[in-house]
């Protein structure tokens, strides 16, 4: 659907539109496993689509002080411990969204759209997945930005049935690896590693920065961006995934570099110095944050960049969300502003051209390491 420009739009959206027919309570409260009729998922998908079209517009319009929307209709309804939480993400949300009007960006406009992928009902418990697809509109104030950004994510909902025969969402959870999307509070999504190699050194996220142009090499750059814009929400049938395995970000880089020029470097699968993919398998270094830093560090393919700002298509950014010294997440820049902004494009969650504006905004206290390519 495309997102309405009020908030009382909103509330109309919330009242309006989930009103379709639901399971009964004796079909909703029966205990063995089954999947929702059509008009059930459709009122499941409604719901999630007025939260997180909500979440998306405060990012683009002014919130008013008290939030209003009514959240229910006669058969669905978000629990009142839920609103109140989505009360505090809108918060954080009006917060981000000043955050990013001060590293110069903000948005004109924004649709998100909301997909029931399954449903599962035993008794009086939903669990529900969905998929959420939001692009927004990048306001032209540098005159140079691209003209959007985009993200699928994935969410599990819970719903609870009341002996009416009326749902309540009790929660809304993502399931992806990786960067939240900007439309979403940041949690702590990280896990150490045991292994180590050569030390990266933290890049500042300063603007502006000193300039660092490339200066041409054997790599094809273009290539890199251009598979990453490719593949960045249709997933390259040729290469496993690693979503359900501790994302596919790592994964998704070393494919656009790939793609670019770099070679295989043939070795054991678990020494870090080693980077290589085949049918069967493929080295930790070309899945593993932290494994593909030793690698490129180690190899002298990528020399490090002192802040996030001099990223050039082509070049990586890694981020370690706790700062306990474990990389969590890779990106790969596919767009350059001329006044200097870089995109990132990345898997898990799958987003194309978000600015490094937004990702620092969301993600203030982590630690960021950039890479020349």
């Amino acid at each position: 659907m495309k997102p309405p420009t009020t908030r009382s739009t909103i509330g109309a959206v919330l009242t309006g539109c989930l009103s379709a027919a639901l399971l009964p309570a004796s079909v909703a409260h029966a205990a063995e496993i089954r999947t929702a009729d059509s008009a059930t998922a459709e009122s499941f998908a409604r719901i999630a689509d007025a939260v997180l079209t909500e979440r998306t517009e405060t990012l683009v319009n002014t919130r008013s002080a008290k939030h209003l929307a009514p959240r229910h209709s006669g058969t669905v309804r978000l629990s009142k411990r839920l609103a109140r939480a989505e009360d505090t993400a809108l918060s954080s949300l009006e917060t981000r969204k000043d955050r990013l009007a001060s590293l110069g960006e903000a948005y004109t406009d924004a649709d998100t759209r909301v997909r029931v992928g399954s449903t599962r009902i035993r008794g009086g418990k939903a669990t529900v997945r969905v998929t959420e697809t939001t692009t927004l509109t990048y306001r032209k104030i540098r005159g140079d930005e691209p003209a959007t950004t985009g993200f699928q994510a994935h969410h599990e909902l819970s719903l609870t049935a009341g002996p009416d025969g009326t749902w309540q969402l009790t929660g809304i959870r993502p399931t992806d690896e990786g960067p939240r999307p900007v439309n979403a509070p940041a949690e702590k999504a990280a896990v150490a590693s045991a292994a180590s190699g050569p030390n990266a050194t933290p890049a500042a996220t300063s603007w502006p920065a000193p300039s660092r142009p490339k200066t041409g090499g054997s790599y094809n750059y273009a290539a890199m961006a251009a598979y990453a814009e490719r593949y960045w929400s249709n997933y390259n049938p040729a290469y496993r995934k690693f979503n359900d395995v501790g994302g596919d970000c790592t994964n998704f880089v070393s494919q656009a570099l790939k793609a670019g020029g770099w070679k295989h470097d043939s070795g054991l699968y678990s020494d870090y110095r080693n980077w290589w993919y085949n049918s069967s398998n493929q080295t930790m270094s070309w899945v593993g944050a932290d494994d593909w830093s030793w690698f490129t560090l180690s190899s002298k393919r990528a020399t490090q960049l002192s802040n996030v700002y001099q990223l050039g298509v082509g070049d990586i950014l890694q981020m370690d969300f706790d700062r306990d010294g474990s990389k969590d997440h890779s990106m790969i820049t596919t767009y350059r502003s001329r006044s200097g902004v870089p995109y990132l494009t990345y898997h898990s969650t799958n987003t194309y051209r978000k600015s490094v504006a937004s990702i620092v905004a969301s993600y203030p206290r982590s630690l960021y390491y950039a890479y020349r390519t």
